[in-house]
């Protein structure tokens, strides 16, 4: 098989090669990489919620009660009874009539588009759509036409141009996870109502984290009712593991039948589910958390701006530290390592050639105190790497 030894010789040249680093989490933000202490800024775990003793011990007591694993798809045996009160609590979250959940994201949105849509049909895909869109955009066999990012010129001339006998519908991430800009989400909903076409947006990086009370980008931008698909995961600021669909009844009725990756998957496990529930608890129940966690990223991104690094999106904790070529971005992020940070090096083909960057993350579990260390160790890497001037 001498073409996969060519593929990871290339992609080790190419400084594009990627494998697994084994961190020991002591707590939300605090990890330790070879039995040494290291600052956690490359997670998803906004809310600092994975080790909220509510949500341990929703996830101990749920063992406890219903054993380890599910035993079977949702559809046989496998829907326990936390099922139920989840769902109705996201619908509750989310404003929404009801909704669904999948194994992860990833199958949520490969799940919902191929079964939204197919030949006859055209998506609309932002260009800068997570991979689990463009997934189920090619399954479902459905024309896919791709929009320059959040260009709302482009994509309403695509919308007057494209032929299409079936469906319309206009996918977009809420938050974008690689570069922390937030979708210009009314300006589609408008198009979408004037071009008939139905509206899906993925809130992976958005729930928790905008909108009221962390509720997700519809809510930042007052669409309640206006958005059909609303895509969120459970894995990032509710702490957990698994990937839901929330919207009208009839939607949901329509994915639990259609959708391949819900009908044929083994169900989650009782204390997956069971943490999910606690997490949406101590989330509606501590606003604040979300105030904190806009705070500290707002700080992060003043600190680092100031200084002359260059850092795209805004109003979200992601914040893409540009550096252009990926060695640099591999360096920048072993420097921070070995300093007790840990950052990560966004290569291609996650984002487009010459755009690598460190993909920073910060979390409502980060101290002021932590923050301004890493920031200094932030822009002196940058110092270092010529990526600032004195």
């Amino acid at each position: 098989m001498h073409f996969i030894d060519t593929y990871l010789h290339e992609r080790r040249e190419l400084d594009l090669y990627r494998q697994p680093v084994t961190y020991q989490p002591v707590d939300a933000a605090h990890v330790l990489l070879d039995n040494k202490p290291h600052l956690m800024l490359a997670s998803n775990n906004y809310l600092g919620l994975t080790h909220h003793p509510q949500v341990k011990q929703a996830a101990v007591e749920a063992i406890e009660r219903y054993g380890t694993g599910s035993g079977g798809s949702r559809l046989t045996t496998g829907s326990h009874p936390l099922y139920e009160v989840l769902e109705q609590d996201l619908a509750a979250f989310k404003g929404t009539e009801a909704a669904v959940v999948f194994n992860t994201g990833f199958m949520a949105n490969v799940g919902a588009i191929s079964a939204l849509v197919g030949p006859g049909d055209v998506v609309f895909s932002d260009e800068y759509n997570h991979a689990s869109i463009i997934d189920g955009c090619r399954l479902s066999r459905a024309q896919t036409v791709v929009y320059r990012h959040a260009d709302m010129e482009h994509l309403q001339e695509l919308l007057e141009t494209t032929p299409c006998q079936g469906h319309r519908l206009i996918v977009t991430d809420g938050v974008f996870s690689m570069d922390g800009d937030i979708a210009p989400l009314g300006t589609i909903v408008e198009l979408a109502e004037r071009y008939t076409a139905l509206v899906m947006v993925d809130d992976a990086h958005a729930m928790g984290v905008i909108g009221q009370g962390g509720r997700g980008t519809v809510s930042h931008f007052g669409l309640q009712g206006r958005v059909q698909v609303q895509m969120g995961t459970l894995s990032k600021a509710l702490a957990s593991e698994g990937g839901y669909i929330a919207g009208s009844r009839q939607l949901i009725s329509y994915l639990v039948n259609k959708a391949r990756s819900y009908i044929f998957s083994t169900a989650q496990a009782p204390a997956t589910i069971a943490a999910a529930c606690a997490a949406i608890s101590v989330l509606s129940g501590n606003p604040e958390l979300v105030h904190k966690l806009q705070a500290n990223a707002a700080w992060m991104r003043h600190e680092l701006t100031q200084a002359g690094l260059t850092v795209e999106g805004g109003g979200t904790p992601i914040l893409p530290v540009m550096v252009g070529e990926a060695a640099v971005a591999i360096r920048m992020s072993r420097e921070l390592r070995e300093a007790g940070f840990i950052v990560s090096a966004i290569r291609p083909p996650t984002v487009p050639p010459g755009t690598s960057r460190l993909r920073l993350t910060v979390s409502a579990a980060h101290t002021q105190a932590e923050l301004v260390e890493a920031a200094e160790k932030i822009i002196a890497a940058g110092y270092r790497l010529g990526l600032v001037q004195e």
